[in-house]
């Protein structure tokens, strides 16, 4: 076999090695033209935090003990006693208010906790919070929830003091805190 021959033998097995391979590769391309894809966006909106501010402070005013009793303030401000609670006249009461801020139309969870008597020194009276969004005078149950319409809403708070006989004079305290969060 003459040099020629085996140089063009040799070339046509490696054309023909060659050819097979882009057959077998074509082959798995052709495979992979079959699958499908879809792409999806992906977002994020970021809202305003939620906020809240104290606007006014539970007050229940003056009164005298006589034997004893209880002292309430509606939502609304408006004071009542009963028992042997004397309310003076001239005295003002309100209801806490806090405002709350945050996305328009998000609803949001309202957690009331503080003092569960007020004190003076070493002298207490038990007290029970009574709450509601829109200060329509409530003097019974607490708010748990609320809606943020146009981005505000109010929470107000009165209250039960339960007031002992013979209970002794002073300027009581204790504190109401408000908690609220996004649902």
């Amino acid at each position: 076999m003459s040099q020629f021959t085996r140089q063009f033998t040799r070339q046509t097995t490696t054309a023909r090695l060659l050819m097979a391979a882009l057959l077998i590769a074509g082959a798995s391309v052709g495979g992979a033209a079959q699958a499908a894809a879809a792409t999806a966006t992906s977002s994020a909106t970021v809202v305003a935090p939620i906020a809240i501010t104290k606007v006014a402070d539970l007050t229940f005013g003056r009164f005298a003990a006589a034997t004893g009793g209880s002292v309430t303030v509606s939502t609304s401000g408006v004071r009542t006693v009963g028992g042997a609670v004397i309310g003076l006249t001239g005295s003002a009461s309100t209801a806490a208010r806090f405002d709350v801020t945050g996305d328009s139309g998000a609803s949001y969870s309202i957690a009331l906790s503080g003092t569960t008597v007020l004190t003076s020194g070493a002298n207490t009276m038990p007290f029970a919070p009574v709450s509601d969004l829109t200060g329509a005078g409530a003097i019974t149950g607490n708010v748990t929830t609320g809606t943020l319409t146009a981005g505000a809403s109010s929470i107000f708070v009165g209250g039960v003091l339960t007031v002992a006989s013979a209970q002794a004079p002073g300027s009581y305290s204790g504190t109401v805190i408000a908690t609220v969060e996004y649902n």
